[in-house]
Order: structure tokens, then C-alpha cells, then sequence
């Protein structure tokens, strides 16, 4: 997007917002939302023919999910983490105003809970691929060039990406048109220009991957692939299976090696390049400090908090022990429309040069997304201190839709 293309998106976005005031402009450490009540809320707008008011859009300022209780007594299930008042990057971003992280979307939250069915189908995943008649063609090209001493491949750029051609953009278990499918293949771009060097990470000791494996050798055939995955320790459950925490960063980068055939298909070795390794490590070490510099990653942790919610409230049926219908989020309808955007299907490649050992260059980009909800839900361990945080969270409940701890 261009300067004045993100200026207008701000400036569209930030009309008619009214100043935050009262406890929702504080930054609370344990902030509890109601299902039920977000329900009725919508409702209501509906009925008074007015749109779903911000707070709702925005989950109340929530940052993360870490707590999931079940109120019999209301029939309700709620969600529960820390939350801060929020606002609009010049970029378009909207970040909590301490922290500077993604603030949640009611949109993602609603996407999750749908796509449990068909994400035990086929999974959630991402990936931007490198098509076999590309990576052909690009060989066939690179064989005719030969570098005099001192000259850069990079003179040869626009040819490449000629050659290269378009990557195609793989999607599962999501709508393609839902902000949430958008956010994976944001967050999968970004970070392949993040591991090439094409986009500065602002964090220090995460440089690109391309800049540790400067010195190293690396054969043609092979080619680097990360892919971010989630990152959670066992789930935190209490002895009746009515309060439940989640603990663990969210998100972590993974990587292995691609063998590239003669006819340009790339199939799985399950090696690892040591270079390839140490940039997945430093970027999960540096997670968090990336997802304040870089919004998109937060999003990404927040997509991923929101699938094991959604798979948890499934898999142990936390909706049925409240006697709660969902309909309105797990069904598709009018009464809640979601804004549809257009997930490009391809994009156009990018390239970075660097000199490895031997003087040869290294010309390299792959990656992907995948959220596996149920992996995470299946591993569980009772936590006995967990029915305490549950009455104390419950105790005194707002008529409001959230409330704080």
C-alpha cells in the first residue's frame, strides 16, 4: 500500500470513534468477556438497527486469551485475559495503546468457533509456494548466466522474477475471504521478508536469515522452509472441566529442508540446515519484542489464542455444560454479518542476494502458517488452584457484557 493509500484507510477507520473513556480506557491485567453477553449485545444493535458497537468489534481491548470459564449458574461462557484501550497505526493497525500489540477481533473469534468442523477436516493452514514450472524455468535461466568476477546477480533481478513467476497463496480450513485467512498470509509474507532481508525485523538480534548463512555452503537442490506453528504448553484444566488456562507464547517458527527435483517439485526431508535452525530459534526467542515492532505477529498469536478457544469450547462441549447456544457465532447468517475481503491467490516473487562460501550466491525464500487446534486441546493436565481463579473471576459478575479482576 502506498503513503496516502494507508492515510485514507486510517483516516476512514478512525471516523466516528469516540474517545475510549471510563474503565475500558484502562489497561486491566485480567479482563473478563462474556460470550453470552457479546450475544445480547449484538442483538441488541440489530433490533435498534444500529452497527456492532466497537467495544464488541474489538473484544473489549483484549490482548490474549488466557483463561476460558464456564458459568452454569448465568449459562456462560467466558473468555478472560489482559486487555488495554486501543487505537489506529498510521499503517492501519489497530494496537493496544501500552503494548502495542493487535488488539482481538469479535470477526476472528466468530471465524474460529466456525471452522472448528472443517479444521478437523483439513486443518488451518498457509502457505506461499513456488510453483515446479517456475522454479524450472528460473534454472533453465540461471545456467546461461555466468557472473564475471565481482558482478551481482542482482543485475538480473527483473528477469528472475520473470522467470520465477508468480507464487501461488494455499489455504485450509478457513474462508478464503475472512480477515482471519488474510492475517496468516500477511503474517507468512512478512516473514519470508523478514528471513530475506527485505524488510528490517527493528528488533535487535534478529537480522536476516540470509545475513547468518552469509559464509555458509548450500547446493542447489536444497532449499530452506519455516513455517510458524503453535506454541503452547498443556492445557490447564480444573477438576469438574469448568475453568480451563492456556499458558505458553502462542507461536513459534519451525523449519527443514526442501529437496528440489529435476522437474522443480519440492518434497520433505525432515533435515534441517544449521543457519535455517538458528534464525527459526532467534525469531521465536524474539516473538514477543517482534509482535510489538511488527502488528501482523500479534495478530497471528491472536488467530492462534482464538482456534484453541474455539476447538476447546468444541472438543469438551463447554457451551452444552453451560447450556449456552453459540448459533449466533457458529452458524452462518444475517444477524451477524462479517466484512469479506479479497485473499490474493498469488504473488508476485521477490529477491534477495547474498554471497556464501565460495563466492556463489544464494537466492532462497519459502514458509508458511499452520494452526493445529486439536494438538494443543488433547494435552491437558489438571491444575487444582484453577477452581479458585474460577469463583474468584465469577464472583460478583457486571450486568455489563465484560468486567475486570
Amino acid at each position: 500500500a502506498t503513503v496516502q493509500e494507508l492515510q485514507e484507510l486510517t483516516t476512514a477507520m478512525e471516523q466516528g470513534w469516540a474517545p475510549l473513556a471510563g474503565d475500558i480506557a484502562k489497561q486491566a491485567n485480567m479482563r473478563m468477556v462474556s460470550l453470552r453477553g457479546i450475544q445480547n449485545a449484538i442483538m441488541k444493535a440489530n433490533k435498534e438497527g444500529r452497527e456492532i458497537p466497537r467495544d464488541v468489534q474489538y473484544l473489549a481491548g483484549l490482548q490474549r486469551i488466557e483463561y476460558v470459564f464456564v458459568d452454569k449458574e448465568k449459562n456462560d461462557v467466558i473468555i478472560a485475559g489482559p486487555a488495554e484501550p486501543w487505537k489506529v497505526r498510521p499503517d492501519g493497525f489497530v494496537v493496544g495503546t501500552v503494548t502495542g500489540r493487535a488488539t482481538m477481533r469479535l470477526s476472528d473469534l466468530v471465524i474460529a468457533l466456525r471452522s472448528v468442523e472443517s479444521a478437523r477436516q483439513e486443518g488451518i493452514s498457509c502457505s506461499i509456494e513456488p510453483t515446479a514450472e517456475g522454479r524450472l524455468r528460473l534454472r533453465k535461466m540461471m545456467s546461461r548466466i555466468t557472473l564475471r568476477p565481482g558482478q551481482n546477480p542482482a543485475i538480473y533481478e527483473a528477469s528472475m522474477r520473470e522467470a520465477f513467476g508468480p507464487q501461488t497463496i494455499q489455504l485450509t480450513g478457513v474462508p478464503t475471504d475472512s480477515r482471519f485467512a488474510r492475517t496468516m498470509v500477511a503474517a507468512d509474507y512478512e516473514m519470508k521478508r523478514v528471513a530475506m532481508g527485505l524488510a528490517p525485523s527493528q528488533v535487535a538480534g534478529l537480522s536476516s536469515y540470509l545475513e547468518m548463512a552469509k559464509n555458509s555452503a548450500h547446493a542447489s537442490s536444497q532449499n530452506p522452509r519455516w513455517w510458524m506453528a503453535c506454541d503452547y504448553d498443556s492445557l490447564g484444566k480444573s477438576e469438574d472441566g469448568l475453568a480451563w488456562k492456556l499458558s505458553g507464547q502462542g507461536v513459534k517458527t519451525m523449519t527443514e529442508i526442501d529437496s528440489i527435483s529435476r522437474d522443480g517439485t519440492a518434497s520433505q526431508t525432515g533435515r534441517k540446515d544449521k543457519f535455517a535452525q538458528e534464525w527459526a530459534d532467534t525469531m521465536t526467542e524474539k516473538y514477543s519484542e517482534l509482535s510489538r515492532r511488527m502488528p501482523i505477529f500479534s495478530d497471528l498469536q491472536n488467530i492462534m489464542d482464538m482456534t484453541i478457544v474455539a476447538t476447546l469450547i468444541s472438543q469438551e462441549g463447554l457451551a452444552q455444560k453451560a447450556n449456552l447456544d453459540l448459533n449466533l457465532f457458529t452458524v452462518k447468517s444475517d444477524d451477524l454479518p462479517l466484512s469479506t475481503y479479497v485473499t490474493p491467490k498469488a504473488v508476485d516473487p521477490q529477491c534477495s542476494f547474498i554471497r556464501g562460501r565460495g563466492g556463489k550466491w544464494v537466492v532462497t525464500a519459502s514458509g508458511g502458517v499452520d494452526i493445529n487446534g486439536f494438538e494443543v486441546v488433547e494435552n491437558q493436565r489438571t491444575d487444582t488452584s484453577l477452581a479458585k481463579v474460577c469463583s474468584t473471576a465469577l464472583a460478583g459478575t457486571s450486568d455489563n457484557w465484560w468486567w475486570d479482576k
